[in-house]
């Protein structure tokens, strides 16, 4: 087998975990370039496992241009929310579990670590690699990794007591709400969510979105209507699809991308909703989604 052909192998597990690393799938493949380049400068003939050389330089590439892009996010205006993939990178048959591991909410979630505990974790959590191993990719003693793993998951759990994608729930309140905002009531909107429901938006200080999350279902409920008001003057089209293996509503203003919104629930209510405005990113997902969905789009 060819070194292009090694590392073409290896390829899908190395972007998966870039991807999860960053949360951006542009970032995730600049990573792999970069992998890719040092792969080809090396002599595989000397290495006695090419796939830990290639996960352990994927990883401390991802490490080094999360901690550049963890500096980059505290300059954002407003929230920062993660982009989708065009293809999921894991294999169709990963655990159920796995692929939870690649939702864009799981990804927001990831937000909280630190770079150095978000490795670790998805080393260990996810990619099931055991404490010294991935002690070993990330060049540090087992005690500081295992310490790694257990604050991060300290930290996944003060964000989120447990973690589990209702896909059939999410796509029902998605279709309530598209009916809701189609036809818009205070009431009907105030129903859908959770008391203590949360609204995010990402606009990069480009586009029009609130600056800070929103919480409450009075006030969401409020937002929303204002926004159905106006929004219907616009002639938008509303499409359930899916990004990262979960139900997410593509709103469409003409050919345009206008905004892409996916939810977290429970007990039927929305706990949280995401919506993705900044141009750059809409740009990119319509191209993902035009590639995934082709013509049935419209």
């Amino acid at each position: 087998m060819t070194p292009a052909d090694l590392f073409q192998q290896h390829r899908p597990r190395l972007l998966g975990l870039a991807y999860r690393m960053l949360g951006t799938p542009a970032d995730a493949e600049d990573v792999l370039h970069d992998a890719w380049l040092r792969w080809d400068a090396q002599d595989i003939a000397t290495l006695d496992d090419p796939e830990a050389w290639l996960v352990t330089v994927t990883t401390r590439l991802a490490l080094d241009r999360l901690r550049r892009a963890k500096t980059e996010r505290e300059h954002y205006t407003g929230p920062w929310l993660p982009e989708p993939m065009g293809e999921i990178a894991d294999a169709p048959d990963a655990a159920l579990e796995r692929k939870e591991t690649l939702t864009l909410s799981f990804l927001l979630l990831l937000e909280r670590l630190s770079p150095e505990e978000r490795a670790a974790f998805l080393l260990h959590e996810v990619f099931d690699y055991s404490h010294a191993e991935a002690a070993a990719i990330l060049g540090i003693a087992e005690d500081a990794c295992r310490q790694r793993v257990h604050r991060a998951r300290t930290r996944l759990r003060e964000g989120r007591p447990r973690f589990h994608v209702d896909e059939q729930a999410q796509r029902r309140l998605l279709e309530r709400f598209i009916a809701a905002m189609q036809k818009p009531d205070l009431e009907t909107l105030r129903a859908l969510f959770a008391e203590d429901a949360v609204a995010v938006a990402d606009g990069g200080g480009v586009a029009r979105a609130i600056l800070q999350p929103l919480h409450g279902s009075e006030r969401l409920a409020r937002l929303y209507m204002q926004i159905a008001q106006l929004s219907n003057n616009f002639g938008l089209r509303y499409e359930l699809r899916t990004l990262n293996g979960s139900p997410a509503l593509l709103t469409w203003r003409g050919e345009e991308l206008f905004v892409a919104t996916w939810i977290d629930c429970e007990n039927d209510r929305i706990t949280a909703i995401h919506a993705i405005r900044h141009p750059d990113k809409l740009a990119r997902i319509e191209a993902v989604t035009k590639a995934a969905y082709g013509a049935s789009l419209h």
